[in-house]
């Protein structure tokens, strides 16, 4: 299992599944990460958190412990 947060910069991945429950489940879902969605990452700080990327053609800053609940290929 690969997630969000192991991705390399620059590497566009495809989502597989949302780990977590709940509201933080659904707010990772209203930003529109979704299953079979594309998502590339464009940066990471220098702490490794937080994690911009780029979502159905918007940029999006996660954070690290979302990025962990995001399961890509």
């Amino acid at each position: 299992m690969k997630t969000l947060k192991e991705t390399k910069i620059g590497d566009t991945v495809q989502v597989v599944k949302l780990h977590g429950e709940g509201a933080v489940k659904r707010r990772i879902m209203d930003m529109g990460i979704t299953r079979g969605t594309d998502v590339q990452v464009r940066k990471v700080a220098p702490l490794g958190d937080p994690v911009e990327v780029t979502v159905r053609g918007y940029e999006l800053s996660l954070r690290k412990s979302d990025a962990e609940m995001i399961e890509v290929e």
